[in-house]
């Protein structure tokens, strides 16, 4: 629900329903990896990067596997998407995710 206010003492409030449109639309990508950080102690605002790390294919046999696992010098993290948000927001995003896990754990154990 969105919400606003009138004109200070006007005494008005208006509440409009949100709907997300076009949600069918957004490609579904796997994102495996993430990190956060803040901008700022004193800034209300947070980055969240979401990406996609995919582990080197290593063929043959165990030796020739080895071998190739020591010749990979890192593996590459395929940035998905830079989120920035508010402390309110992350704290928000915080509560839907525990919701969420909980209600699936849940879902699982009726199984």
């Amino acid at each position: 629900m969105a919400k606003a206010e009138g004109p200070r003492g006007a005494g008005l409030k208006i509440q409009v329903p949100i709907v997300w449109v076009g949600t069918d639309d957004v490609q579904v990508v796997l994102v495996n990896n993430f990190f956060a950080q803040f901008v700022q102690p004193d800034q209300d605002e947070f980055i969240l990067t979401l990406g996609t790390v995919v582990p080197p294919a290593l063929l043959g046999t165990p030796e020739q596997m080895a071998e190739q696992a020591r010749a990979v010098s890192f593996v590459p993290v395929r940035a998905v998407a830079r989120l920035g948000l508010t402390r309110q927001r992350v704290v928000e995003l915080g509560r839907l995710l525990e919701t969420i896990l909980r209600q699936y754990d849940e879902a699982r154990k009726a199984q």
